[in-house]
């Protein structure tokens, strides 16, 4: 039990990427004897509820379900833009009533942002992905700011941060420079992480509960190894790949593995699945890396920081977003081949895993970077750091 118990409310978006990463967090502060509420949309209530906090529906306009977002960033933006607008009044109904002594928000949720400053109460940013480094503005931001479209979005952000009861009306500073934030990534994936200041973002790694918290998987009897393939949980809808890594990898000598199709891809869009196959449309994938040799992955944040957090050798398929930049990561780290999805043939994903597997360098880097990992405090950690927020 905390020495004293306390209100902390969460909000979050209703994309599972950024739902899963915070979970096992709130939980151990329900655990500590906190009132966790937490305001997401209803798509994602089962996976609240079960840590034991309190559910607050709070409806989303993100494309999340059927991942229809549209190709030009600034687009992107103004959906999130748009989400924070129409959320804020469903939050003020519910916390202006019963304000919580510390908000915690996902980075997408700007309105969680917004009702704390409103309210004078402290908020922390809980980031599924890297933070904004020193330099950003001139790396990033600055083109991104000069694509069609950038000036009208952020005359209507400041707009809205105007009317919105934030004390902070810097689009900029609002929408990219927390006053706190928990890094739940591995340090090792942030891009100029000697550029961070630490005296805002504190890197704490995956953050995962006890064995006995998580689904199970058992290794095959006889599987000398084992492969996972996951393309995540938003770009699963790719058969035709899926077809070119049981060509690659079906009945090859030595090797067990589990192929993840999502909801989206029917069996029988595969084929024969080969004897040393299973197909599955969700698997508990940390489950099966700590026990796999080798993780064929979209690079998003949640499989590349579970990759290193398990020290398995990994082969990048970016599929959007960030995820070609994760893949260039991994493998300036030394612990990955990237194979873009259009190159991505049976020839060449058999070759990458024989290659990966054998070199000595990979095995021994990954080793180090799953102890770096570990050691940066994970759930734990986190949640003693949001306690100290809470003075």
């Amino acid at each position: 039990m905390s020495r004293r118990r306390a209100h902390i409310a969460m909000t979050g978006i209703p994309a599972v990427s950024h739902v899963l990463p915070s979970l096992e967090i709130l939980r151990e502060l329900v655990a500590r004897g906190h009132r966790v509420t937490y305001a997401n949309d209803p798509a994602v209530a089962g996976l609240i509820t079960a840590t034991g906090a309190e559910f607050v529906p709070c409806g989303s306009v993100l494309p999340v379900a059927d991942n229809d977002w549209p190709d030009d960033p600034i687009a992107a933006m103004e959906l999130f833009l748009d989400d924070a607008v129409q959320a804020l009044p469903q939050l003020r109904a519910v916390y202006d009533a019963d304000p919580a002594d510390l908000y915690l928000y996902d980075i997408g949720a700007y309105a969680a942002r917004a009702l704390a400053e409103s309210q004078g109460r402290p908020v922390l940013q809980l980031s599924p992905t890297f933070v904004a480094w020193d330099g950003y503005d001139d790396d990033m931001a600055a083109a991104l700011w000069a694509l069609p479209g950038a000036d009208a979005y952020r005359a209507k952000f400041a707009r809205w941060l105007a009317v919105s009861g934030a004390a902070t009306t810097d689009v900029d500073a609002f929408s990219g420079r927390p006053a706190r934030a928990l890094a739940m990534i591995p340090r090792a994936m942030q891009p100029h992480a000697d550029q961070v200041d630490t005296g805002v973002v504190t890197f704490v790694g995956p953050c995962f509960g006890s064995r006995a918290d998580r689904d199970t998987w058992s290794r095959p009897a006889g599987a000398e190894n084992v492969l996972l393939i996951s393309l995540g949980s938003a770009y699963t809808k790719q058969p035709e790949f899926y077809r070119r890594c049981l060509e690659a990898y079906g009945d090859l000598a030595g090797w067990h593995v589990v192929l993840q199709i999502g909801k989206h891809t029917d069996p029988g869009e595969l084929g024969e699945i080969p004897g040393n196959v299973e197909v599955h449309s969700w698997v508990p994938q940390l489950a099966i890396l700590e026990q796999a040799d080798a993780f064929v992955t979209h690079a998003g944040m949640g499989g590349s920081s579970e990759g290193l957090y398990t020290g398995v050798p990994m082969i990048a398929v970016p599929q959007g977003a960030e995820q070609f930049m994760n893949a260039d990561r991994l493998v300036g780290l030394g612990v990955a081949r990237r194979i873009d999805t259009v190159d991505a043939t049976a020839d060449a994903l058999r070759t990458a895993l024989i290659e990966l597997v054998a070199d000595p360098e990979v095995a021994r880097r990954s080793a180090r970077l799953r102890a770096e990992a570990r050691a940066e405090g994970g759930t734990v950690r986190a949640a003693g750091l949001v306690e100290e927020m809470l003075g």
